[in-house]
């Protein structure tokens, strides 16, 4: 990276940026927006780590993430890792075991991404519809079983998205409590209560660690793929089992990649967004009531709610040739940090960011991503969320928080790990 000294971020921020635990507090929303006055498109450069520029403001992770040809994917890895961890990923890999819609770039993208794209549609998720709300009225009937006071993480928001995404999937109920653990072994393998003794690990073993648990998850899928082949249902699993690109079904790359993404991201995030909704509930004065006098609010609760989460933090994407923006020369192979987390409290494209508003129109997220990566899965998501506050607002008389919540260690994807509550629930 030949940029001047200028462009660097200052040493001890760009530190604070891999730091797993920045992303435990409002520390790192302090740090976006120190960068975003002073720096928003700076270089990190952190020991073990190549150089990244850090992507901060709305309008650039837009401009950055609608060009695909200029700033692609699949050059390097999508996600912030080291060196070390880098050089053995599945990305960086010439025979990749797992190859997802993440990390591919166009013509093979929308390849890939319209074989499932029309089943993620409103009007085909409209068909799930009955078969989900049974699924959120058990998960009412399990908050309720709380007794008035409980972890609403825990007890809620952690099962009911893995509950409907594995059911849509095809995944027996049986290990449903198995996926749940592998999904917080990939998404929180830094967080110190995922596992207690990677603390004194370096990234390199823990990396290793981390990709083993990816080959247990693609291990199981395999039975499931083989199944589904001889089998075929009325499942998620089964379409994309049975699917062609350009009249030859897709390598085993791809279908683990489906299956990767849709059985991890396809919940975790959901499961920070909800947990959040509950956060401004027992927060808020006067949100519940607000809600349950006008249910049609719920579209605008939950759209801020996936803001204030915005669950995934970043995706990293290089660049494909020598380009400038702000003044800076962005060189051909660069790494640049799409911050979405710091764009969704962007003063100058979302007002008065760092307050929880239902009221704000229109909500420019980008929690969501933008441009042809535009998450697959954002409508079921947000039909999942409708559906569970519509078992649980109604009957919620009063909700507050009963201790400290505490969060994910994670610079990748984070959300609340910890959500005491105490409420009064109708019966």
């Amino acid at each position: 990276m030949n940029e001047t000294a200028q462009a660097n971020i200052p040493q001890e921020m760009a530190n604070k940026l891999v730091t797993p635990s920045t992303y435990a507090s409002d520390e790192i929303y302090e740090i976006y927006r120190w960068l975003r006055a002073n720096n928003p498109l700076g270089v990190a450069e952190v020991p073990g780590f190549d150089p990244f520029w850090v992507v901060t403001k709305h309008e650039d992770v837009l401009a950055i993430s609608r060009d695909n040809k200029k700033f692609p994917y699949g050059n390097r890895p999508s996600t912030l890792m080291d060196k070390a961890s880098a050089s053995g990923s599945m990305q960086t890999s010439e025979s990749p075991i797992a190859l997802s819609l993440i990390q591919m770039d166009e013509p093979m993208h929308m390849k890939y991404r319209i074989l499932t794209q029309s089943w993620f549609m409103p009007g085909n998720l409209k068909k799930r519809e009955q078969e989900i709300r049974e699924i959120a009225k058990k998960s009412a009937a399990r908050f309720k079983a709380m007794g008035g006071k409980g972890d609403f993480v825990e007890e809620v928001a952690l099962n009911y998205p893995l509950e409907v995404v594995m059911n849509i999937l095809g995944v027996p109920e049986k290990d449903f409590p198995m996926m749940l653990k592998i999904t917080q072994e990939i998404f929180g393998p830094l967080d110190p209560d995922v596992k207690e003794a990677m603390k004194q690990m370096s990234q390199e073993d823990i990396s290793k660690i981390q990709q083993a648990v990816v080959g247990e998850l693609i291990q199981y899928f395999d039975t499931i793929t083989k199944d589904r082949r001889a089998n075929p249902k009325d499942d998620l699993a089964t379409v994309i089992v049975h699917a062609e690109v350009d009249g030859k079904p897709i390598s085993d790359a791809a279908i683990n990649g489906y299956y990767l993404i849709i059985a991890t991201a396809g919940h975790d995030t959901t499961s920070s967004s909800t947990s959040m909704g509950m956060w401004a509930l027992a927060t808020q004065p006067g949100l519940l009531k607000r809600l349950q006098a006008d249910p049609s609010l719920l579209p605008a609760f939950i759209d801020e709610s996936i803001r204030w989460a915005t669950p995934v933090k970043s995706f990293m994407r290089s660049s494909a040739e020598d380009v400038e923006i702000r003044g800076r020369k962005i060189k051909k192979g660069d790494w640049l940090m799409l911050c979405y987390a710091a764009a969704n409290r962007d003063e100058e494209a979302i007002p008065n960011p760092d307050k929880f508003d239902i009221d704000r129109k229109p909500n420019k997220h980008v929690a969501f991503g933008f441009g042809a990566h535009l998450c697959l899965g954002q409508a079921l998501a947000k039909m999942e969320m409708k559906i569970l506050w519509e078992e649980i607002i109604p009957k919620l008389r009063s909700v507050k928080l009963a201790g400290e919540p505490r969060m994910i260690e994670s610079f990748f994807a984070n959300g609340l790990k910890k959500l005491p509550i105490e409420f009064e629930f109708e019966d």
